[in-house]
């Protein structure tokens, strides 16, 4: 992996991954280009989340309403991105972003893990406006999500994309059916997505199927720890950490 992905594969183990982000309470907030900012600023690497507006631009933002972080009603995908960049996040004076904002500020400063929050049942617009995007970015990168078949869509067309596959417990999960989700919590999806790591949630390590895969050669990077002690736990089964609330 290391001569196909070069400096990107290096950087899936150092340094650790800021979760959106280096943002705080008294900072810049998730997400944002001030959180961005930062990250690069103390050396990390960034973890940050993209989702598609009405007219079809990449966006970064985590959650499905616009409620918590923004203070207004309804989802990405109901504005327009012109819209959605006069929104303030978290009532600084930070504005949601486009992912082309994103990677020029970031530029060649930091490893990014871009996170396709892609439903189920509608894979293919997010992953071609992303793919168009990085595919002139000038620094390392790599695509992680949840959706399998968002990851297979990569394996299939760009193969030669870093892709690493998130999973977790699932023991919530109303999108899918119980079935589905112990299966997950298997990590059988990993067969769907052919991922080149496993992007793990702590709620699920130390994993045997996990530590199998690892053994034959897929990383995996825990998320999201938030103090020194969770790392301390389950360190010894990963190969690096997403993190939020402390500095690693």
């Amino acid at each position: 992996m290391k001569a196909k992905f070069g400096e990107a594969w290096d950087l899936l183990f150092h340094p650790p991954v800021a979760h959106r982000g280096l943002w705080s309470k008294d900072g810049p907030p998730e997400n944002s280009l001030g959180a961005f900012q930062a990250a690069c600023a103390a050396g990390y690497g960034i973890e940050l989340d993209v989702q598609l507006s009405a007219d079809g631009e990449a966006m970064v933002f985590h959650d499905d309403d616009l409620q918590r972080m923004c203070g207004v009603s309804g989802k990405i995908g109901d504005r327009s991105a012109a819209d959605l960049g006069e929104l303030k996040l978290a009532g600084a004076d930070e504005r949601i972003p486009t992912l082309v904002e994103a990677m020029a500020v970031i530029g060649h400063r930091a490893m990014v893990h871009v996170e396709l929050k892609t439903p189920y049942g509608a894979v293919g617009p997010l992953e071609q406006r992303v793919h168009d995007i990085l595919i002139d970015h000038n620094g390392p990168v790599c695509v992680i999500g949840f959706n399998p078949y968002s990851h297979a869509w990569f394996a299939d067309r760009h193969p030669n994309f870093l892709r690493g596959l998130d999973s977790y417990s699932y023991k919530r999960a109303p999108h899918l059916s119980e079935g589905q989700r112990k299966a997950f919590a298997r990590l059988e999806h990993v067969d769907i997505a052919r991922p080149h790591f496993l992007a793990l949630g702590i709620d699920m390590l130390p994993s045997e199927r996990a530590d199998a895969l690892r053994a034959n050669g897929m990383p995996v990077v825990a998320w999201t720890v938030r103090d020194p002690s969770q790392w301390s736990a389950i360190k010894d089964h990963c190969d690096s950490l997403i993190f939020e609330g402390f500095h690693p």
